[in-house]
């Protein structure tokens, strides 16, 4: 059966199963994620070394294929029906693995992404600043990301220019022109293709990371020079953000990098997906700084362990914790108390949170 198994229906099985990645190495079967969960395959047996390679050429092509027999790495993206999909390769234990990411072609609407409307509605309507999206691997910072874009291609007139290692969502030209660069087959690294970008008249600019000291120096350079620019971290909050962003820079740098930040700063969005409860699927928590002129001020003056309380009083503009988040989450019975305090930087923070919510919450 293995011998049998062709890339057809292993792509189809893992789109058809409604998983967000499809992992897969020799000997076993094909592992997937569904609800954040991962969990073996049930259909497919396990593949073996000689299938596998097989597999791989006829996935990525001779060319691509080649690369990684030399670097041990592969990243690209390619299309499956109606479906992208971000292949990672790589070696362990000497055997090819796979880490396949779904991605649909379509935009999920702003308003069914999870975060507040005026919240999305600002990263849209901007016309200069920072704005970062930050959380683990598979917390849904790209499909926020695409969402956003897509809304700003149909509703503005302008050029947005993506750097993207790989192009992960496909944008047609809407109201705005798109420029979309992947790092490897259009440009040769983040670095290179920022230090171009203001040649090429963009107005809005994603990031798909900011990597390096580097490529976070040009994204403030960006902001700074009245560009909206979106950029995304692996970063768990907002505050562990800031704090990322300034520590990566040399200490006679950080008081020039504060004083950038505080300028160009303008919303950070750290995201997680918890399990529902109450139907299959996952719900979007959120943590959400704006960057009001108190903000700010902290920024400057390096008081960045002041900006947790500025964020837990600071509803009224748009502000909330990741705590408050998952808080409201559980109020409207969408995750459990257990989910809540798993996902939960703060627990005895929370612990305080649910208790004084009003009685006959559940």
């Amino acid at each position: 059966m293995n011998r049998e198994l062709t890339l057809d229906y292993l792509l189809r099985y893992f789109v058809a199963s409604g998983a967000s990645d499809l992992h897969l190495t020799a000997a076993t079967p094909p592992y997937l994620r569904l609800n954040g969960e991962l969990v073996p395959g049930d259909t497919v047996q396990p593949v073996a070394a000689v299938d596998l390679e097989r597999l791989t050429r006829e996935l990525v092509g001779e060319q691509p294929y080649e690369k990684f027999k030399r670097d041990h790495e592969l990243d690209m993206a390619l299309s499956f029906e109606n479906t992208r999909l971000r292949i990672n390769l790589y070696r362990q234990q000497g055997a090819i693995a796979w880490a396949l990411r779904a991605l649909p072609e379509s935009f999920i609407p702003l308003e069914q992404l999870g975060l507040p409307p005026p919240v999305t509605a600002m990263a849209c309507q901007m016309k200069k600043g920072l704005v970062l999206v930050t959380g683990a691997t598979g917390s849904g910072k790209s499909t926020t990301l695409a969402s956003i874009i897509n809304q700003i291609n149909v509703s503005r007139s302008c050029h947005i220019f993506t750097i993207e290692d790989p192009i992960e969502y496909r944008h047609a030209n809407r109201r705005a022109f798109i420029s979309q660069r992947e790092i490897g087959s259009d440009a040769v690294s983040f670095p290179e293709a920022l230090r171009r970008i203001l040649r090429e008249d963009p107005d809005v600019v994603l990031i798909g990371e900011m990597r390096d000291r580097e490529t976070m120096s040009a994204a403030l350079t960006l902001a700074e020079t009245g560009h909206l620019t979106f950029a995304t971290l692996h970063t768990a909050s907002a505050v562990q953000t800031v704090s990322r962003l300034i520590g990566a820079f040399p200490a006679n740098e950080q008081d020039q990098i504060r004083t950038q930040l505080a300028t160009t700063l303008s919303l950070v969005l750290s995201q997680q997906l918890i399990p529902r409860q109450d139907r299959p699927g996952r719900s979007m928590a959120a943590e959400i700084l704006v960057a009001t002129p108190a903000l700010k001020a902290m920024i400057r003056e390096n008081k960045l362990h002041q900006m947790l309380s500025l964020m837990q009083t600071g509803a009224g503009l748009g502000m909330r914790t990741m705590n408050q988040a998952l808080a409201e989450l559980w109020r409207q019975q969408q995750i459990s108390r257990e989910a809540a305090l798993a996902w939960s930087w703060d627990k005895e923070d929370l612990i305080r949170t649910l208790a004084i919510t009003p009685a006959g919450d559940k």
